[in-house]
């Protein structure tokens, strides 16, 4: 028990850093109203033509401009849900603090074997620290992702601590998790905290890279090959009036619902980040946070 709780505490003051203080998100306002116009009215009058998010179905969404300054829409934004697999972009903020080197290698044993989505990596596959990654962000893996966090030499319940201080440093106050995954409901987050989340997580080049990937090729160590398929639909579908989708994660548990949070980007740069959590299904969650973004692009200022 003692040395357990030594080893929190190691991990503790492993992440802290002297003078480093919690980032306090400065995201302004919601400006839907304000920012979104069609139109103004005649040359006497200096009020515009408002135009309003289309309404979704989701139980909450946001939509934040990439430079994290400007709410554009907020639907319920501080209703704290689970976030199943919206986990994983935490998982991996915390694996690169930790990294312990691409072309190591990590041998899958029964322990990492996890009951829930599609498994791609069985007992014995040897694969590269690097192939876990992208396993884990691009098919949602739950075996890879626990053996990823594994992967760091932290415990478990090590890196589970270590998830809650990288929230609190990136001033995710209504986040808490409890699993590397996203199968526990103790997982939990709000609309506003995803968005955060997934700016700090694909402003990261190496999750960006991998989040944006439609699939991923590697070959075990034993010579298996494996071919995986992102859970991101968006990325071989979207392309609608130049604005593309350039990566995200999606989540989904009975308690959560379907659930997605990407970034979309349009031909003149600008970028916004999307949520849309419990929304109706599997394919209203990427429908519902296309028409948000492209919502926000078309009558949007910034």
């Amino acid at each position: 028990m003692l040395s357990a709780l030594a080893n929190i505490i190691a991990v503790l003051l492993s992440l802290w850093t002297p003078g480093e203080t919690t980032a306090i998100y400065a995201s302004g306002p919601w400006r839907g109203n304000e920012a979104c116009v069609t139109e103004r009215l005649p040359e006497n009058s200096d009020k515009p033509v408002v135009t309003e998010a289309p309404s979704v179905s989701a139980k909450s969404a946001a939509v934040l401009t990439d430079d994290g300054h400007v709410w554009l829409e907020v639907k319920s934004g501080e209703r704290q849900q689970p976030i199943a697999s919206i986990t994983k972009l935490m998982t991996a903020l915390v694996f690169l603090d930790k990294n312990p080197g691409w072309e190591k290698t990590y041998t899958i044993s029964r322990a990492d074997l996890v009951d829930g989505g599609k498994v791609n990596l069985f007992v014995g596959d040897t694969v590269t620290i690097k192939d876990l990654f992208n396993s884990s962000l691009v098919a949602s893996d739950n075996g890879a992702t626990l053996a990823l966090a594994r992967s760091t030499g932290l415990s478990d319940d090590e890196f589970i601590v270590a998830m809650n201080i990288k929230a609190k440093a990136l001033g995710l106050m209504q986040s808490s998790f409890a699993d590397p995954i996203g199968l526990n409901n103790d997982n939990l987050s709000n609309a506003k905290d995803v968005a955060r989340l997934a700016k700090a997580a694909l402003d990261q080049p190496d999750i960006a890279a991998a989040v944006g990937k439609p699939s991923y090729e590697f070959i075990t160590v034993k010579g298996r090959t494996k071919k995986l398929e992102s859970t991101d639909w968006l990325l071989e579908t979207d392309s609608v009036s130049g604005m593309q989708a350039v990566g995200g994660k999606t989540g989904y548990t009975d308690s959560a619902g379907y659930c997605f949070v990407g970034r979309f980007r349009d031909v003149s740069g600008r970028s916004v980040i999307v949520v849309v959590l419990d929304s109706g299904g599997k394919n209203e969650r990427f429908q519902q946070a296309r028409s948000l973004a492209s919502w926000a692009f078309n009558y949007c200022q910034w």
